[in-house]
């Protein structure tokens, strides 16, 4: 495989730890490590480019129209968002044309391709975010039951439901629900504080350096996930990397990297179903044995060396093509 330029696009600028940043970020570092040349940019410029990708179909638009514009013949990998697949692609002309447009399309789980458009779906790649966490070391707290919720506060991760859940549990629970994440919104942030104030189950810790909210992942009984739409989450490979078992809602990004058949289901939404499946978590053995068993199956799927070899394998692919 002979060394390229490669350019990255991502519409999350610097210094953001938006998924799209984080992604564009660690797909530099495993090209850099495979021999490649790699620069991260809002927009594609440049003449030295020799192979684009671009995360998100839609808001990458511009700069995938460009790319084809300028270098008909050069590969052009479009990476595809939760937004994209579970959003976009049915009502947006330029999402659709992203994907036409495209030599490769990449989405992060299985579940992503079926979303896709038929006459797209045979240039789809699945190939999953790993992560480089270290084995668990921080020990769960001893006092409570911590379930642990990341991500920035908005409307699509749903992101108060395990909160509300907490309020359900009975007297006797030591569950606690930590939440991790920026506001991104000033009425999302007088809402975390307000609940925080009145549910003594709940803190907000806010946005986090990902090496502590790493640590604080590691050092929870749970994960919960109760997004109304997910691409294909980081946090699933890191939570499954730390040993933290995951509750999630039943949704085509969530379903895709856990299964069909995960133990740890809940509906969009649902409250109560959330609050069932926490408390069997704190009170039933044989049910967090099923939930760490299945975060121990799927740990391979995460690892680094995987990741590279994905990207290894798709690149010489793109590359015997062209040639």
């Amino acid at each position: 495989m002979r060394r390229m330029r490669i350019q990255i696009v991502t519409p999350a600028p610097p210094g953001s730890n938006k998924g799209n940043r984080v992604t564009a970020l660690r797909w530099s570092q495993i090209l850099r490590k495979i021999g490649h040349r790699v620069t991260v940019t809002q927009e594609f410029s440049g003449p030295n480019c020799e192979l684009l990708v671009a995360l998100h179909a839609r808001r990458s638009a511009k700069s995938i129209c460009r790319f084809r514009r300028d270098y008909p013949d050069r590969p052009l990998i479009v990476a595809l968002t939760g937004t994209d697949l579970y959003g976009d692609l049915p009502g947006c002309p330029q999402a659709r044309q992203s994907l036409a447009l495209a030599t490769c399309l990449i989405v992060l789980q299985p579940d992503g391709i079926r979303a896709l458009p038929r006459e797209c779906r045979a240039k789809a790649v699945v190939i999953y975010q790993s992560v480089s966490a270290k084995a668990r070391q921080t020990k769960p707290l001893k006092q409570t039951f911590e379930i642990c919720v990341v991500g920035h506060l908005r409307s699509v991760k749903d992101p108060f439901r395990a909160a509300l859940a907490s309020r359900l549990m009975p007297r006797s629970s030591k569950l606690l629900v930590t939440q991790i994440g920026g506001a991104l919104t000033e009425s999302m942030e007088t809402r975390a504080k307000r609940e925080e104030k009145n549910n003594a189950r709940y803190r907000w810790l806010g946005e986090l350096s990902r090496e502590r909210t790493l640590r604080a992942i590691a050092r929870s009984r749970l994960l919960v996930i109760s997004s109304k739409m997910e691409g294909g989450a980081n946090v699933v490979g890191e939570a499954m990397s730390l040993s933290a078992p995951i509750l999630a809602t039943r949704i085509g990004g969530n379903v895709g990297m856990l299964g069909s058949d995960h133990p740890g289901y809940f509906p969009v939404g649902d409250t109560h179903a959330l609050a069932t499946l926490m408390g069997r978590a704190e009170e039933d053995i044989p049910f967090y044995s099923t939930l760490m068993h299945r975060c121990r199956e799927l740990q391979c799927l995460f690892r680094p060396s995987r990741e590279r070899a994905s990207w290894r394998s798709l690149l010489d692919t793109l590359g015997a093509n062209r040639d």
